[in-house]
């Protein structure tokens, strides 16, 4: 598996002043042998964790994939392709931004190739997708603060508290230190489903029966600090953007967690809903100006044809995408390749 955050490490000691050599060894000196490097090299293999990662992406992504790959299996390259194709992506809810810089990006590859198999096609479109979602590929940082700081927001019902559960496996399985915040106070559910992922991943969990929100995040921050947490995770409240005093209610979550630590938070993500399609980039249009987002959660891609929103969201607002999940089970949640995406996509 390959790590998905990196940890600041310190800085060298200074180099002490290097001695001057005596006027002999100042002489000019022979040249070194040529050494031949290896006509090639040799990738690593790809881990069997992340192979059967790669696997279950591919099925996962089938929905989405099959209108698009139905596409190159005729015998020419001509307007006809390029139409059925331009509808398969708009039906996968790439957006028509997305869209048409797909489109001219793809006849450009097609023309410098000279490609004429339309099977060939398909390969390019994996390359002119894999660019376009190359800026959305990211690391999670920890250790640059501590404790990190990890606001987490998303609409009920998009597997918002879940992914903080997966994402709680990942961080302890990388030898970091976590405390939960269940500063989702307004239900009761939400509470006890966070106290059973605290309790899966053996992590400590702050949490009030009925109490003010930005308070509980407050005193989660505070205690991470004093307990010497490597990341505090602040579950909030679901909520829909138009929900305006329900926005308000973050953005005071925020606030407050700034008097415990003025630095933070130091990552706000959202976690959407594969299936949602275009609502997706409205929330993360929202939850942005709301909050400033720093990283998305895509989830639920498995059980959705409307994978391609997240081309449009590299189009129209492209904030990272740290994970992307495809299945229920804690192993089911990933950090996100540009390539891997594209590849499984037109698999």
């Amino acid at each position: 598996m390959f790590s998905f955050f990196r940890k600041k490490t310190p800085a060298p000691d200074p180099v002490a002043p290097t001695p001057a050599l005596p006027e002999a060894l100042n002489a000019p000196q022979p040249p070194l042998p040529t050494v031949t490097p290896a006509a090639q090299t040799v990738p690593a293999p790809i881990q069997p964790a992340r192979k059967n990662w790669l696997d279950k992406l591919k099925v996962g992504l089938r929905k989405t994939g099959t209108s698009l790959t139905t596409v190159f299996t005729g015998t020419q390259i001509d307007d006809a392709l390029y139409e059925d194709l331009e509808t398969a992506l708009l039906m996968a809810d790439s957006g028509v931004k997305a869209t048409e810089f797909l489109l001219s990006d793809l006849k450009r590859r097609v023309k410098e190739s000279k490609t004429t198999d339309p099977a060939a096609v398909k390969g390019l479109l994996a390359d002119a997708i894999a660019d376009l979602l190359k800026p959305l590929q990211k690391s999670l940082v920890i250790g640059e603060h501590k404790p990190t700081v990890v606001m987490v927001a998303g609409v009920n019902g998009a597997g918002k508290t879940t992914s903080i559960g997966k994402l709680t496996r990942h961080l302890a399985q990388e030898g970091a230190t976590v405390l939960l915040a269940a500063a989702d106070t307004f239900r009761a559910a939400a509470r006890e489903q966070l106290a059973v992922w605290a309790d899966r991943n053996t992590v400590e969990i702050i949490t009030q029966q009925g109490g003010d929100p930005a308070a509980v995040s407050f005193d989660a921050v505070t205690a991470g600090k004093s307990r010497g947490r490597d990341v505090v995770l602040v579950d909030t409240a679901g909520r829909l953007p138009t929900q305006l005093h329900l926005m308000e209610e973050l953005r005071k979550i925020k606030r407050v967690v700034q008097k415990a630590d003025a630095t933070a938070p130091h990552e706000v993500l959202l976690v959407i809903d594969g299936n949602t399609g275009q609502n997706a980039l409205m929330q993360v249009r929202a939850f942005d100006d709301a909050l400033g987002l720093t990283g998305l959660i895509i989830t639920k891609l498995d059980g959705t044809a409307k994978g391609g929103v997240i081309c449009a969201i590299a189009r129209e607002k492209p904030i990272p995408v740290y994970f992307i999940g495809v299945g229920e089970k804690l192993e089911d949640l990933e950090t996100f390749n540009a390539r891997e995406f594209a590849q499984a996509l037109l698999a």
